[in-house]
């Protein structure tokens, strides 16, 4: 399964915006996306430090299945960076497509730079 890194936004936008600061309801649909991918997608996620997940792969599972829990300060960075869609829109056409595929880290930088340059920073 290839990485998508709208999935990632879209599970950190979700993550953001349950009430409690984690997900309770140990449940998370996001249109689009199948069980598997968001698991997936958790699990990526936990190893780069954006969230916190837990393990629900089983024996019988087809690919890594996690549950994201809550979002980590790693996280709540790369969705400020991330949430304007203007700005991914930008960074999808101009980052990801060209890198076909550029690694999470030049993508961070990218939004960093973007988000200093509207803000008038050098």
């Amino acid at each position: 399964m290839k990485r998508n890194l709208d999935l990632v936004r879209e599970i950190l936008l979700w993550m953001e915006a349950q009430p409690e600061g984690q997900n309770v309801a140990w449940k998370i649909q996001i249109d689009g996306f199948t069980d598997e991918e968001i698991g997936y997608h958790a699990y990526l996620m936990h190893q780069a430090g954006l969230i916190i997940a837990t393990d629900a792969t089983f024996l019988e599972s087809h690919s890594p299945h996690w549950i994201p829990t809550m979002l980590t300060w790693q996280g709540h960075e790369f969705l400020s960076a991330a949430k304007d869609d203007t700005v991914w829109a930008k960074a999808k056409k101009d980052v990801i497509k060209p890198a076909l595929g550029a690694t999470y880290t030049v993508i961070l930088e990218w939004l960093k730079a973007e988000a200093k340059a509207r803000l008038g920073l050098p």
